[in-house]
């Protein structure tokens, strides 16, 4: 069964938290390949999650702040 974008790109937000089934992961593939707007979230999700990655990097590093 094919899932709509709300329950694809709740799956692409599950997928950072958690390894998903093979049957979610497949179902997740077969609409991306599909739905340019859920691969476009997915791509701004990946994104957004480098970002804070980065920038909590940044605060606990030695800056002029932490003096």
């Amino acid at each position: 069964m094919m899932r709509n974008c709300r329950e694809i790109t709740r799956l692409c937000s599950e997928a950072l938290e958690r390894e998903l089934t093979l049957r979610e992961r497949v179902t997740m593939r077969t609409h991306l390949m599909i739905c340019l707007p859920c691969r476009n979230f997915r791509t701004h999700l990946a994104f957004l999650r480098q970002a804070m990655r980065r920038y909590t990097e940044g605060k606990s590093g030695a800056g002029p702040d932490d003096s």
